[in-house]
């Protein structure tokens, strides 16, 4: 079940678009939920890198800029001044998903 998905690729969760780049996760994390629900774990442990990895693709789509500059700043503890541009970065990237969420 390969093939071009046109730019919209497939439906995630409550039938919200999966971007391209981001689809091959999607479908890897939906198919490892399907495992999980044949066996003892939970999806939510046995998937949990999937989920993460799915979560990273779609916020660094939405706001490249704003992540690159959440990991440079806030990968390790610094001065009060990379301290506090970490803090900056944060309140961008949300601000940044907030602009990208439906109403």
């Amino acid at each position: 079940m390969s093939g071009s998905s046109g730019g919209r690729g497939r439906q995630g969760p409550e039938g919200l678009p999966v971007p391209g780049p981001c689809a091959s996760t999607h479908q890897a994390l939906a198919e490892c939920h399907r495992r999980a629900a044949r066996g003892p774990l939970q999806p939510e442990v046995l998937c949990r890198h999937l989920n993460r990895a799915l979560a990273e693709c779609l916020v660094t789509m939405c706001c490249p800029g704003e992540t690159e500059a959440v990991r440079t700043l806030c990968g390790s503890f610094g001065t009060a001044l990379k301290r506090s541009q970490c803090q900056r970065a944060r309140i961008d990237l949300s601000l940044c998903l907030e602009a990208h969420q439906e109403t």
